[in-house]
């Protein structure tokens, strides 16, 4: 199983095999900077995040999120669990909307914490706020690949 990351460096699309991602940290192929990917989950600035659904071949879900939001805090730990459990189905990214606000102006984030899904280069669903494990599994469900 591979996921696709942008580095946060040179801002290139890297293709990475999740069952290695635990036994070393990965590079860039091209300017050799570790990538942002931990746990499955990549972070991603406004930029990285319009290559990535360009670039990608499964649906990306991306968590809308900020550092002092007790509701993104206590969903951070479900986001991790899905991406482990359906890493290769689903690429995985989470964006700081306090550090990249140019981009939750873009994507128009009025709450946080904000999934969207994207599919083939578009959003193609949206929900807002925090869910229980079970319930975000099934509300990905309908958007593999």
């Amino acid at each position: 199983m591979n996921t696709l990351v942008v580095c946060s460096h040179c801002e290139k699309i890297n293709r990475v095999p999740l069952d290695k991602v635990a036994a070393a940290h990965p590079v860039c192929g091209s300017c050799k900077a570790k990538l942002p990917l931990h746990d499955g989950v990549q972070d991603v600035s406004g930029a990285g995040l319009v290559k990535l659904i360009r670039t990608a071949d499964q649906p990306v879900v991306v968590d809308f999120w900020a550092e002092w939001c007790g509701p993104c805090k206590a969903f951070a730990p479900t986001f991790t669990a899905a991406a482990r459990q359906l890493g290769g189905q689903f690429i995985f990214a989470k964006l700081n909307t306090e550090q990249h606000g140019q981009a939750a102006q873009t994507y128009q984030i009025r709450s946080i914490p904000t999934l969207i899904v994207f599919k083939n280069g578009a959003e193609v669903d949206r929900q807002s706020g925090a869910m229980p494990q079970a319930m975000f599994t099934q509300y990905l469900a309908r958007w593999k690949a």
